[in-house]
């Protein structure tokens, strides 16, 4: 079956607005032998005359009339598909999908989405919590466009990871607790322990900063969401090591922090597809960018 191009339907949308073969030929900027010939197309596609001609004065049959009427919705709605497909590609709305962790979710991600609406409220920025492999996975299978995970990363085949921020790990402790200024690998191995879940980076890095000074401390509990362990900390139950962005609100008054001694760091990067980057992706890049540490 032979498709009816939009350029038929939009000579037979002129006519019947403008009553004529000549005007409608000016307003599309046609021979009028293209008009005659859009509309001999269309006749022969349908199977019936579209139009009838009176006393000079071009009108759409009552089969015209129906398609007229069909033809000025979906013309109407090709507009729109095509305006709104244009603002993605100038980067002014448009849908990103970005993963990142429970830690980067919690402080650092909701001051750019802040930013990103204030400079372009029509992107809409999709989170998914996945940790540094998951995000990694989902970018090359490409059902992500942007992911901050934890560094160092092995180099990945057709994946940018570019370093991003190098926030300092501190302990966070009771405060109604002894505290000496500093904290040490041997003075909170003693201490009950809130630790992050075996799986993320951050474990693996409050390990090796314990097994530094020869301890291997058990956790009372490991979980793998920021808030939950400091509300935790600030009930009494334990003690923790936690990355503390420059910036992030003050805690709750019942948790104290100290800097650690060795000091710790935890680095963030951040990853996309490598090649060409689609203008709303580049502008949630952009306000990522802003956060970068000094």
């Amino acid at each position: 079956m032979r498709e009816i191009s939009l350029d038929r339907l939009r000579t037979l949308v002129a006519i019947a607005d403008y009553g004529s073969f000549a005007a409608a030929a000016q307003l599309l900027h046609l021979a009028p032998p293209t008009v005659s010939l859009h509309i001999a197309e269309l006749e022969s596609r349908i199977g019936a005359p579209l139009l009838s001609r009176k006393r000079g004065n071009v009108r759409p049959s009552p089969i015209g009339e129906a398609l007229v009427a069909r033809a000025r919705r979906l013309l109407v709605e090709v507009e729109a598909t095509l305006d709104d497909v244009s603002r993605q590609v100038q980067g002014l709305a448009g849908r990103v999908r970005l993963g990142a962790s429970t830690g980067a979710i919690a402080h650092l991600l909701p001051q750019a989405i802040a930013q990103l609406r204030d400079s372009h409220p029509e992107i809409d920025v999709q989170i998914a919590v996945l940790t540094s492999q998951e995000t990694l996975a989902r970018l090359a299978q490409g059902t992500l466009d942007v992911g901050l995970v934890a560094l160092p990363q092995s180099a990945a085949a057709g994946l940018s990871i570019r370093p991003w921020r190098k926030d300092p790990v501190m302990a966070f402790l009771p405060a109604d607790w002894k505290l000496p200024a500093r904290i040490t690998p041997s003075w909170l191995a003693t201490q009950p322990l809130i630790l992050n879940d075996a799986n993320t980076r951050l474990s693996r890095l409050t390990s090796e900063w314990f097994a530094q000074g020869g301890y291997r401390p058990t956790a009372r509990i490991e979980l793998n969401y920021n808030d939950a362990i400091k509300s935790l900390v600030a009930a009494g139950y334990g003690a923790t090591l936690l990355p503390h962005e420059a910036g992030a609100p003050q805690s709750d008054a019942r948790i104290a922090m100290r800097p650690l001694r060795p000091a710790l760091w935890r680095e963030l990067g951040i990853t996309h597809r490598a090649g060409q980057v689609e203008r709303a992706t580049q502008h949630v890049l952009d306000a990522l960018w802003k956060l970068k540490a000094r």
